[in-house]
């Protein structure tokens, strides 16, 4: 058997697997947790190579920026198709049309977080990611037709340095990041925000660029991995208002890390209870909890 016949072989057994999943959920509930996870693998093949050939055209064309926002979109239609998961974005204001450049940073829950991305990605944005990840096959490939900003992580134990070339390349390019402050997923039932890490924030004033706080609900009513859980349904993003950075020093990180957690986890309260039609306290230990933790970096690519 040829190469392309065992490729063909296997992509119409991994849909026909699929697809026989999805048909037994109506019975066996759960077999629509295993169906939406292949869905959602094949997706994130398709979306790879179409973001790798979709960078090179639009890098060639003089349109490297949008990248990222035009791979991320492919991404959202095509899990929303095949899944029936859709995030919905509250953004009155157009924020992220006309916010740049800027530090967008959000809650992190799941590996679903990806999908979230797709939905809210602005244009002329990137992900962070370590400086190693350039010589990663495809992956690495991808990011760097795209315009990620890379972070050289040697520098991990001091933020601030760690973020210097970042700020640089923000400035020089007007290009906005997107940067998950929690550092790891949650995986939480209830909506809590894990202690936030400061690099995001050392990175917003040495750029002296707004931090634009994006607040989605927790989905744990969709995706709720102990339990099996995978379902179909719309999960709420909000888009605060951006916090001005400029005048700040290092000395305010802290104080802005703390402001900006406290206003997310009351935001994400609020956004829960919404999504899911409950009452929902804000955690008891808000205060201790949202202490700054001094860091690393808070990288998107790193964390997913």
């Amino acid at each position: 058997m040829s190469f392309t016949s065992a490729l063909s072989t296997g992509l119409l057994g991994y849909l026909a697997l699929t697809v026989a999943m999805y048909a037994l959920s109506f019975v066996v509930p759960k077999a629509g947790f295993a169906a939406r996870v292949l869905a959602s693998y094949a997706n994130l093949i398709v979306a790879a190579v179409f973001g790798v050939l979709s960078s090179i055209v639009l890098t060639l064309l003089g349109y490297q920026q949008i990248s990222q926002w035009a791979t991320a979109r492919f991404f959202h239609f095509t899990m929303y198709w095949s899944t029936g998961v859709c995030f919905t974005v509250d953004d009155p204001k157009d924020i992220l049309g006309t916010t740049r450049p800027a530090v967008f940073i959000g809650n992190h829950q799941t590996e679903l977080d990806v999908l979230m991305l797709g939905a809210m990605f602005p244009k002329y944005c990137s992900v962070t990611a370590k400086s190693s990840l350039k010589k990663t096959p495809f992956l690495g490939w991808f990011m760097s037709l795209s315009g990620s900003i890379f972070i050289d992580r040697k520098n991990a134990k001091d933020a601030r340095e760690a973020m210097k070339g970042a700020a640089d390349e923000i400035r020089a390019k007007k290009q906005s990041v997107y940067m998950f402050p929690e550092g790891t997923r949650s995986y939480a039932k209830d909506p809590t925000l894990l202690p936030f890490k400061k690099g995001a924030f050392h990175l917003a004033v040495q750029a002296g660029v707004p931090i634009v706080p994006v607040v989605v609900a927790n989905y744990s009513h969709v995706l709720f991995v102990k339990n099996l859980l995978f379902r179909s349904g719309k999960i709420p993003i909000k888009v605060l208002d951006p916090i001005p950075t400029t005048g700040l020093t290092a000395a305010d990180v802290d104080e802005l890390t703390r402001t900006t957690r406290e206003k997310m986890l009351h935001e994400l309260v609020a956004l829960s209870e919404k999504a899911q039609g409950r009452p929902m306290a804000v955690p008891a230990n808000i205060d201790s909890a949202s202490k700054a933790v001094a860091s690393g970096i808070d990288t998107t690519v790193g964390s997913l």
